[in-house]
């Protein structure tokens, strides 16, 4: 790319100013910088929070980050902001449970691999989050396989699957309430497990806090936990780590 843009300069058919901005690391909106490198320092682009912004600001993100022929992912998108961006921009695909907007440069294809990401939820209550975690995980280009309604409650339900979460590369778990699910999983299973607690439960729950004490003391090991509500943390590493179980095959 830089070449190219050093040949155009020399040709004359782009000017010194063209080419500065053609090769910025990151383009400034003025209530925004668009980080236009991030592909290149972590394999992904940058990726637009949608809660707080309007939709003025998240179609001007969007196109900044669109123009570059990168992929856009926007998490914590309202149906009714969705609606709106979809009106301007109608080859985005909007997923209402997960709440996420995304746009490929290709048709969305995962590659072919005996390499998954499990996605767990404990209850249905929990799904918002989970389907944030396995959207993301999808978008950003892994297999998911999704186990849900899982609950310790009734744990049997889990045993049934156990098997096949067994060969997961990486899982993502989901659980509200307080938060045992993960603990489960990461004593039955060989390989990472991120733990993702959400803001579902009664008032002792804390609006999620007792399940990420839970997680935070979980006594299996191998057990990583990001914040409440954050499906897309957890699917972000999940991928990381997918990706790497992917290169060692």
């Amino acid at each position: 790319m830089m070449d190219e843009i050093l040949k155009q300069v020399q040709a004359g058919t782009l000017s010194v100013e063209e080419a500065k901005k053609a090769l910025a690391t990151y383009e400034d909106l003025g209530f925004a910088k668009v980080d236009h490198h991030r592909q290149k320092r972590q394999g992904f682009p940058e990726i637009i929070y949608g809660e707080g912004k309007t939709v003025e600001q998240i179609i001007t993100i969007l196109e900044a980050i669109k123009a570059k022929n990168n992929d856009v992912l926007i998490t914590r998108v309202s149906e009714e902001k969705a609606n709106s961006v979809l009106e301007v921009h109608p080859e985005f695909t909007y997923h209402q449970v997960a709440k996420i907007l995304y746009w490929k440069t290709e048709q969305m294809h995962v590659e072919e691999s005996d390499s998954f990401i499990a996605v767990l939820c404990a209850g249905t209550s929990d799904l918002r989050v989970a389907e944030e975690a396995a959207i993301t995980a999808e978008v950003l280009g892994s297999n998911v396989k999704r186990f849900y309604d899982v609950g310790v409650a009734g744990i049997h339900r889990l045993l049934d699957h156990a098997e096949e979460i067994q060969k997961a590369s990486v899982s993502v778990v989901v659980a509200g309430m307080e938060g045992a699910l993960p603990s489960v999983v990461g004593g039955l299973v060989s390989h990472p497990v991120i733990a993702v607690p959400t803001s579902i439960g009664y008032g002792a729950n804390f609006h999620g806090l007792s399940a990420l004490l839970t997680m935070l003391n979980s006594c299996a090991s191998g057990i990583s936990v990001v914040n409440i509500d954050n499906g897309f943390g957890g699917a972000y590493s999940a991928v990381l780590i997918d990706q790497m179980a992917r290169n060692k095959k």
